[in-house]
């Protein structure tokens, strides 16, 4: 992401307008977000905005989107941020602890039942 005058790359303040802070704490680095199509046709978008639609065609991480574009991952949060409000991503929090631990017992049954059929 440079300048279009190729003066150089372009300040994170300037890609961001400024702002240090995404409009949502929910973006961790492992979040994964993914674009949802149509409205962007509808508002102008930054040239940053437009490459993280892009990249978002398949399902990526706030740090993997971060990567692809050289950019801190507190700018692509921002950033993200702006696209979500807008309805054009939609993120995926990630996996809880809790919620990945497995039940013993349930998975036992879940085999027992298969081998069944």
């Amino acid at each position: 992401m440079t300048g279009s005058s190729g003066a150089g790359p372009v300040r994170p303040y300037v890609i961001t307008g400024g702002r240090a802070a995404p409009t949502r704490d929910s973006l961790a680095l492992e979040t994964l977000v993914v674009a949802e199509g149509g409205a962007e046709d509808e508002i102008s978008l930054s040239p940053e905005c437009g490459e993280i639609l892009a990249l978002c065609g398949q399902l990526l991480s706030v740090a993997e989107v971060a990567a692809h574009l050289s950019q801190p991952v507190a700018v692509i949060k921002v950033l993200l941020g702006d696209l979500i409000d807008a309805g054009l991503v939609t993120a995926r929090p990630p996996v809880t602890a809790e919620a990945a631990q497995h039940d013993p017992a349930l998975l036992k049954e879940v085999l027992d039942g298969l081998r069944q059929l």
